[in-house]
């Protein structure tokens, strides 16, 4: 009977592989089509700085395994068979459900998806014990882990207001910056934009990547005897002001004297940190359960107590991801990244939405995107009609130089 955990590991990790594969075509749409809509770098070029971003971000992505271990339910409350057989049908249920949403082109919400598969696991488990213990509803809660769930939860739903929110800000400000009279703009615009973009991107890569891997505890002499990790959150201000300036200079020098278009350079440098966010964070999503499953055999196989009563407390622990883990995972995921047909297809689904020109499309529109739309155009109406003169800002759109010739 022991046998069974151990083939349940085995068959685990070639789950995680195939989550892997359906997690990146799935998730390619995120950090490649802004950059390919843009044709402002070539496909091969964008392709190598989206694998570089993954690869780097695959190895950054340790902390963040911790969610599939606690995040959701409460461990301890769970015996090592339980365990095993929730992150089965974790496993399995992603698979197909990526899969499924990727053989029509779609791209969905890996997070949404494993986390609410951990939360209906573990919630049909924790009822099978009450069931059977005869206890009742209410002990349900005993099981999960409310508060930091609800926190996830709550999160992603926040996440789309504030993304959409900025985003629609920052578009805004950089049209009306960029958009008009481009070619007469001068150069030191042009310098400032990068330089804030840049800035932005740099403080990304530092804070939110580096700060939350293993390397971030060791301390350097350059660094006063700090920690990387106390360094950056000390000196946060130092280190956007120091950006702030050599990014203003470093673009002035590409713009006068090399002749680089500075939008380019961002793009680029945005497609890099954007496959690092991709990996860095949604990682946990394709390998955390089958990484939680192996550490959770091993305490099992060490401990010599029975299946059904090792209690999955040392799951509460937190243990560092193996770094050759998330090598071979990076491997995995980039060469997904050139090879797949499904993540061309999710990417060519939202390339075309995106399209302002007369294309086939591969989804029709229909009422309830047509109402979107009207919807949409009589708020700018009603902005446009009733809004006070001192908002409004005239200007003539020259469509003679595009930012990308």
């Amino acid at each position: 009977m022991d046998n069974i955990f151990l083939l349940m590991v085995v068959a685990l990790v070639f789950l995680a592989i195939a989550d892997l594969i359906v997690g990146v075509s799935n998730d390619a749409v995120n950090f490649l089509n802004s950059a390919l809509g843009s044709k402002a770098l070539s496909f091969r070029t964008i392709m190598i700085l989206a694998s570089l971003g993954i690869a780097f971000g695959a190895i950054f992505s340790s902390g963040m395994m911790e969610v599939a271990r606690k995040g959701i339910f409460n461990p301890g409350e769970f015996m090592f068979d339980e365990i095993m057989f929730i992150f089965m049908a974790v496993m399995i249920t992603d698979i197909l459900l990526l899969d499924f949403f990727n053989s029509l082109g779609m791209p969905t919400s890996t997070t949404v998806s494993i986390v609410f598969e951990l939360l209906g696991a573990s919630v049909a488990m924790a009822l099978i014990k009450i069931s059977a213990d005869g206890g009742e509803f209410a002990d349900l809660i005993i099981y999960i882990n409310t508060s930091k769930a609800v926190q996830i939860i709550f999160g992603i739903l926040l996440s789309v207001v504030v993304a959409f929110s900025v985003g629609a800000l920052v578009q805004w400000i950089s049209r009306l910056l960029l958009s008009y009279h481009y070619e007469k703009k001068a150069k030191w615009i042009g310098a400032l934009f990068g330089s804030i973009a840049l800035t932005a991107i740099t403080y990304f890569i530092l804070l939110k990547g580096i700060k939350g891997t293993s390397y971030a505890g060791q301390s350097f002499e350059l660094l006063g005897g700090e920690t990387i990790k106390s360094f950056l959150t000390n000196q946060i201000f130092l280190i956007i002001i120091v950006s702030l300036t050599l990014w203003y200079f470093l673009s002035l020098l590409f713009i006068k004297k090399l002749k680089i278009n500075i939008y380019k350079v961002i793009i680029g440098v945005g497609t890099f940190a954007l496959a690092l966010a991709f990996a860095g964070n949604d990682l946990v999503n394709f390998i955390g359960v089958p990484i939680a499953a192996w550490q959770s055999y091993e305490a099992w196989v060490i401990s010599g107590v029975p299946a059904h009563e090792f209690s999955m407390q040392v799951l509460d622990a937190k243990v560092p991801t193996p770094t050759l883990f998330l090598f071979i995972a990076g491997i995995i995921m980039v060469l997904t990244l050139w090879f797949s047909s499904k993540a061309k297809l999710v990417v060519k689904t939202s390339i075309d939405l995106s399209n302002q020109g007369e294309i086939k499309e591969r989804f029709q529109p229909n009422w309830v995107s047509r109402g979107f739309v009207r919807f949409a155009m009589g708020m700018s109406t009603f902005y446009q009609k009733y809004s006070q003169k001192l908002f409004k800002i005239k200007s003539k759109r020259n469509l003679k130089s595009p930012p990308f010739t």
